[in-house]
This record gives structure tokens, C-alpha cells and sequence, in this order.
């Protein structure tokens, strides 16, 4: 199969996940390295993506563990992978999947870093503290202290919040409606402070429609720029990691359930389709509780 035509299904792979599926910006960038990663691996034994086999699979696995490849990012390559080839057998007429039936390495479950209250309010209190640059617009600091509260008091990934449009809030309930992964809505509640700030930063920048969050130009304030002032207010604090949008989600996440919440709240909360994946959270709560225990009990050592 020439190149070209390998090319054509990639980017017919690409674009069946952008508009059907409707992935981030970031998937579709992560499996398209992926697959070219394959083909620049098999080198000249790659000729038709349906003349690979399961043998060539393995090898290329037992490759990526001989390099010491994250396990995370080995399961990456090979969901990507696995995608593909799904969508060769059903769009494409491919009678099977040669990866379908690949083993790979369990991952290895790590804990989110989760920040602690005084951490929190400390952030949340930073844009308002923080001198403003001459070419910042004057509600730039509202505008950030509402981002932040957005983030803790919903637990919104960063694609969910930077896509928000004025029209998803619903003011009268107080809540937001958050279109997630796989474009399925959900609504979430938001705090008192967080609908105040949002209230605050919209009146000072005549933010009434459109896009919820902007820039000095008045355009979509995209995921880097968010990330870019997470940086920024990191570099003003005594917070010894580096601050993320889904360390914010992991911290509301967990904060919920040490306050009593029960994980299917949670759960819906956060989008998350299987419980599976919530549940990493009480893990979390039982170490801050071991921890706990471990400090505060004069026979726990």
C-alpha cells in the first residue's frame, strides 16, 4: 500500500474521532503520534496496516518495554492502536482486529496529588494579591479568581471549562451545564463563591454572551492560556508542586468524599463513566487517613 493512501486512512481514522466522537484537540494528537510511532517502528516490514499481525504486535511491545517506555504511555500506543483497527473492521471492511487480543502491562496505579485546604484558599486569594501587568485588561484578576473557583468548586477537566459559553450557566439554580467527554451533558452545582466571582468578573469585562471565559482581545481563552496562569500563580505561592487543572479536579474530588459525599455523587460529578474510575479517590482519603491516624494518635507507632 503506498504511503499516501496509509496516510488516507489515518486521517480518515483522525477525522472519524474528531467529528463523530468528538475527542479533545490533545487525543487526536496522542493517537495519530502513536500510530505513525508503529509505522516508523516497522520500518520496511510494513506494507498494508491489514497485513499486520498479532506477532508483530508483541514485538513491538516487548520493544517498547526493552526502552523502559512508561507503562502508561505503552497503553496509550496500544489504545490508539486498538482504536484504529476497530474502526478498520467496521468502516473498512477488515475482518479482524490483530491487536484485540495483545496483553499488556497492568498500569501502575499511582495516587493524585491532592492539595490541601490551606493550599486551596492560598490560590484562590493570589490573583487579587498580584500587582497587574500594564498590557493585562483591568479585570483580568476577576477574571482569574473565577476560573479558580470554577475549577475547585466544580472539579471541570480543562477542555470542559475552557469550552464554557455564557448560555451553560444557569444562574436561577445556581448550577452549569458541562458538555464532557464523548459529548455527553451533565450539570454540575456550583459553589456560592464561585457563582460570585463568575458574576463579578462578567460585569467588570461585559462578558454577556458568547464565550465564558476570554482574553484581552475578547477571544475563547484557550486551554494553554489557562494553564500559562496556573504557572503564573504557582511561581507567587509556597505550593512545593506544580499546580494543574486536574490537580484542582483531584482535590475536589477528594475533598467531597472526606467530607462525607458518596462516591456515585462524585461520580456524576466528575463525568466519569465507570465507577472504576472515581474510585481511585477513596484510596486517596484512606491514606489522609492513615496519615491522620499516624500523626495524631499517641499509640499509632
Amino acid at each position: 500500500m503506498p504511503s499516501d493512501e496509509v496516510d488516507r486512512l489515518i486521517e480518515a481514522f483522525l477525522e472519524f474521532l474528531s467529528v463523530e466522537k468528538n475527542v479533545s484537540p490533545r487525543t487526536l494528537s496522542n493517537y495519530e503520534h502513536a500510530l505513525r510511532a508503529f509505522r516508523s517502528w516497522s520500518g520496511d516490514r510494513f506494507s498494508k496496516w491489514e497485513n499486520c499481525d498479532p506477532d508483530q504486535f508483541r514485538s513491538y511491545l516487548f520493544d517498547c518495554m526493552k526502552q523502559e517506555l512508561a507503562r502508561s504511555t505503552i497503553r496509550l500506543h496500544f489504545s490508539a492502536l486498538r482504536s484504529f483497527y476497530k474502526h478498520l473492521v467496521s468502516r473498512h471492511g477488515l475482518p479482524k482486529s490483530p491487536v484485540a487480543e495483545i496483553q499488556l502491562p497492568k498500569l501502575e496505579r499511582q495516587l493524585p496529588v491532592v492539595m490541601t485546604l490551606s493550599q486551596i484558599e492560598q490560590l484562590l486569594e493570589l490573583p487579587a494579591k498580584i500587582p497587574r501587568e500594564k498590557q493585562a485588561p483591568p479585570w483580568q484578576a476577576l477574571r482569574d479568581t473565577a476560573i479558580l473557583e470554577l475549577f475547585y468548586s466544580t472539579g471541570l477537566r480543562l477542555a470542559e471549562l475552557a469550552a464554557l459559553e455564557v448560555r451553560d450557566l444557569e444562574n436561577l439554580s445556581d448550577t452549569l451545564r458541562v458538555v464532557g467527554k464523548g459529548s455527553k451533558e451533565r450539570l454540575v452545582p456550583i459553589g456560592s463563591h464561585a457563582m460570585k466571582a463568575i458574576e463579578a468578573y462578567r460585569q467588570a469585562a461585559k462578558v454577556t454572551d458568547g464565550p465564558l471565559f476570554v482574553s484581552k482581545l475578547r477571544k475563547r481563552l484557550s486551554t494553554r492560556s489557562i494553564n500559562s496562569l496556573l504557572k503564573k500563580y504557582l511561581r507567587h505561592s509556597d505550593i512545593p508542586f506544580n499546580i494543574t487543572p486536574h490537580k484542582l479536579r483531584h482535590s475536589f474530588a477528594t475533598h467531597l468524599l472526606d467530607a462525607g459525599a458518596d462516591l456515585r455523587s462524585v461520580q456524576a460529578l466528575l463525568g466519569h463513566s465507570s465507577l472504576s474510575t472515581t474510585q481511585i479517590y477513596t484510596h486517596v482519603t484512606k491514606e489522609r487517613l492513615r496519615e491522620a491516624y499516624d500523626q495524631a494518635h499517641p499509640r499509632a507507632t
